[in-house]
């Protein structure tokens, strides 16, 4: 059987040594030393401050209340659910823009056309790992005095002209959930260079806490533990291995499928960090049909974001075709850390043999 994922695990006497630390100490949670250790790796590779909190969702949670969101706030159809019902959980609603015709990522071109007087931020989703247009959403968002929080769960190791994905918007947020490129089994993170608001987010993830007697605002409890802390840690020596073999794998399945016409659509100025491999199809009967084959063959690739955000829950609108179309044609083929040669080869003979004449 070949999954869509597999988590990436170091060697388990490297993660027992942090363990015993661990046990040694009797610290397991409350912002202890893996944490701390984690936190500031974190903050240098990314290039901005950054805090480690208990997942994406509580991420993008945290972001939207310490900016001040209210209202409305535009966002993108296209992702995991978590970004969507993170702002109707903090009150807001969710204003569907379309994503890009030869893309992944919210439209620029078609921003301001949703902005009105009650829209105060915009959360865009760097795709698959993808960036989104950074200049051009923070040009708009200058214009009018709109807050930016990127959802850069995919985009761990991801760069645009040589800087850290995580340094654009007012903030970004990561998932660390097992399945991501780095993680640490469950867990996510928050990055923010303005000193105010990162104070804010820091106090509400552990609620609201500013010393032991002490309160500064309402807070939830959105730290997370020297265990999952020690996870992080032990993976962060293999952080190089693991994207260089994500390159790998994608220059394999390009290989193979270089006469079907899967190939990711243009992505400039950017390092990705093939954290994913969609595929898009002529059509949904089409994508199903490769589905039912793959599967059949024990290969389980996932249908990577079905359907559009915005045709559930009765959220959204119908005025995002690019989304509905990509969604109902788009698969998302196997990746993780010790996927083989033989095995993208056997993928893509799979596919092959269906689309190829």
């Amino acid at each position: 059987m070949i999954p869509v994922t597999k988590p990436f695990l170091p060697p388990i006497e490297e993660y027992q040594e942090l363990v015993q630390g661990i046990f040694d100490r009797n610290w397991l949670t409350n912002d202890g030393p893996l944490v701390r250790d984690l936190e500031s790796k974190l903050s240098g590779r990314l290039n901005i401050p950054t805090l480690f909190v208990s997942n994406g969702t509580i991420a993008i949670q945290l972001a939207i209340k310490a900016l001040g969101l209210k209202g409305k706030i535009i966002t993108t159809p296209f992702s995991y659910v978590a970004t969507s019902s993170s702002i109707v959980w903090e009150g807001c609603e969710p204003v569907y823009v379309d994503i890009e015709e030869s893309g992944y990522n919210i439209d620029p071109e078609k921003i301001e056309a949703a902005i009105t007087p009650e829209v105060t931020g915009i959360i865009a989703t760097h795709c698959f790992g993808t960036p989104c247009d950074v200049e051009a959403i923070q040009i708009i968002a200058d214009r009018h005095g709109l807050k930016v929080i990127y959802d850069a769960a995919h985009a761990f190791g991801t760069t645009v002209n040589g800087r850290s994905i995580f340094e654009f918007g007012d903030v970004s947020t990561c998932s660390m959930h097992a399945t991501k490129l780095f993680h640490t089994v469950e867990g996510g993170s928050v990055s923010c260079r303005d000193e105010a608001v990162f104070r804010r987010i820091s106090l509400m993830r552990n609620l609201g806490h500013n010393g032991p007697n002490q309160f500064d605002g309402a807070g939830i409890n959105g730290k997370n533990s020297e265990i999952h802390a020690a996870m992080g840690i032990a993976n962060w020596k293999y952080i190089e291995d693991i994207l260089a073999q994500r390159r790998k794998i994608a220059q394999g399945y390009e290989e193979v499928l270089k006469n079907s016409n899967f190939l990711l659509p243009p992505i400039k100025n950017s390092e990705w960090n093939c954290s994913y491999y969609p595929v898009i199809f002529e059509s949904e009967q089409q994508c199903l049909e490769v589905k039912g084959r793959l599967e059949q063959a024990k290969v389980f690739p996932r249908r990577y974001f079905y359907p559009s955000l915005n045709r559930i829950n009765n959220w959204g609108t119908d005025n995002c075709p690019n989304s509905d179309s990509i969604a109902s044609r788009i698969l998302c083929l196997p990746v993780f850390h010790s996927l083989t040669s033989t095995e993208i080869n056997t993928i893509g003979a799979l596919l092959n043999k269906v689309l190829l004449p």
